[in-house]
């Protein structure tokens, strides 16, 4: 039982997964992938994102650590890492997704998580969406820039994200038939999407984890 959370960026979606999380008293997997990596490359999460993993160089370092323990990627006898491309890179966070989503009960955040588990079954696809506007207001109030920086955040990362899914994937991103569930959260709001997302995890009976003996 996997619930995967797309999210236009700005729409709050991360918001929306870390309360379908804790209502169904599932594990939530949104920043912990940046986490694993900051570990195994010797930084902290906040150097992390700071960088972005976009950035070039860094992306690299980050990709080895991360594939650092995957023998499709393992250099032999302490060899210095290879040049990884985005599409190395892509391939070890597929691997994470797999294997995050394995352990069942998980709300996972972005990562392609919806187009790495299309096929599997006891996943639920939710896309969290709302107008531009909305979505850069609340870029503004959240990281205190201004509208016009916040509306390049927002067309840039949506942009980024569409790209990755075409070319990897060859899913549109923002078709809603890819998803079970599509929250327009200007409409419904932050606990409104999770209302939603949480009933329809009850009605697939997905009760929530029992606590104690």
């Amino acid at each position: 039982m996997i619930i995967t959370v797309s999210r236009q960026f700005g729409a709050g979606g991360g918001d929306v997964a870390r309360q379908v999380a804790a209502r169904l008293g599932w594990r939530l997997v949104d920043n912990e992938l940046v986490e694993r990596v900051a570990q195994r490359a010797g930084l902290s999460p906040e150097q992390v994102a700071e960088r972005e993993e976009r950035a070039p160089g860094f992306l690299e370092r980050l990709a080895w650590a991360l594939a650092s323990a995957s023998a499709e990627f393992a250099a032999p006898t302490g060899e210095a890492p290879p040049e990884l491309e985005e599409r190395d890179l892509v391939r070890v966070t597929e691997n994470v997704v797999r294997e995050l989503a394995r352990e069942g009960r998980v709300v996972l955040v972005g990562r392609g998580a919806a187009a790495v588990l299309a096929t599997q079954e006891g996943t639920l696809h939710v896309k969290v969406v709302a107008p531009v506007a909305d979505r850069v207001t609340r870029v503004r109030e959240r990281f205190g820039v201004s509208a016009e920086e916040a509306q390049a955040q927002v067309e840039e990362t949506d942009a980024r994200r569409a790209r990755y899914h075409q070319e990897y994937y060859r899913r549109d991103w923002n078709d809603p038939a890819n998803y079970h569930v599509v929250c327009n959260t200007a409409a419904l709001g932050l606990d409104g999407a999770a209302d939603l997302i949480v009933r329809e995890a009850g009605r697939r009976g997905w009760a929530r984890r029992r606590t104690g003996g």
